[in-house]
């Protein structure tokens, strides 16, 4: 994967302190989880909107796809049609996709999980979607009650998934990191003496 500097600051970051950086705006729904707590990603995002129930235009997204990418799926939060399972995913990987971030579900989830191959969704099922055509790549779609864009920044980790704007993303980035470094500062004040500064640290901060 090839990974540029925004990317690889992005990577280090929790979704947490990116969320306080934009304001919590950009935060997908908190129902489209990781199906693994290990996955995380940090990208750029190609945006798939699909028919209920259709998933043929997943496969032309792969086809598509730049090394790294992450494929953002409008499924219409449809829970009964799988957008991809172990196969379309085994694609994905191979041509260097990054991960997969659904408002909808997958399936074969225990070969998805082998694959170690990152999938936000919300949930899995047993049925195959249909490839009946409609499906399309590169628009903006709305996930989560989140607009992205395509070439937005997607983070995603086990807290839950974070849109950047990619015009907004160097500020974004910066903000989140210097989120870090106070909450760094802040914990060495609070922690670092056990009671006695824990103490000092809530008479500073509870408003008597």
């Amino acid at each position: 994967m090839q990974t540029t500097t925004i990317q690889k600051r992005l990577t280090v970051l929790p979704t947490t302190a990116i969320s306080d950086a934009t304001g919590g705006h950009t935060n997908i729904d908190g129902k489209i989880k990781p199906l693994s707590d290990d996955f995380k990603i940090s990208g750029r995002a190609l945006t798939v909107r699909l028919p209920d129930g259709e998933n043929g235009a997943v496969l032309e997204a792969i086809s598509k796809a730049q090394k790294g990418d992450i494929i953002v799926i409008d499924a219409k939060g449809n829970t009964n049609r799988a957008v991809a399972g172990d196969f379309v995913i085994s694609l994905a990987k191979g041509v260097g996709v990054q991960g997969f971030v659904v408002n909808g579900v997958i399936r074969d989830i225990q070969a998805i999980r082998n694959l170690g191959f990152p999938v936000f969704s919300l949930g899995t099922t047993v049925a195959a979607g249909f490839k009946n055509g409609g499906g399309v790549i590169g628009v903006p779609i709305a996930i989560g009650g989140v607009v992205v864009h395509p070439g937005d920044y997607i983070v995603g980790d086990v807290d839950g998934v974070v849109v950047i704007p990619k015009e907004d993303v160097e500020q974004i980035a910066h903000a989140a990191e210097e989120k870090m470094r106070k909450d760094e500062l802040r914990e060495v004040e609070a922690l670092s003496n056990g009671e006695a500064s824990i103490r000092a640290y809530l008479d500073k901060v509870v408003t008597k």
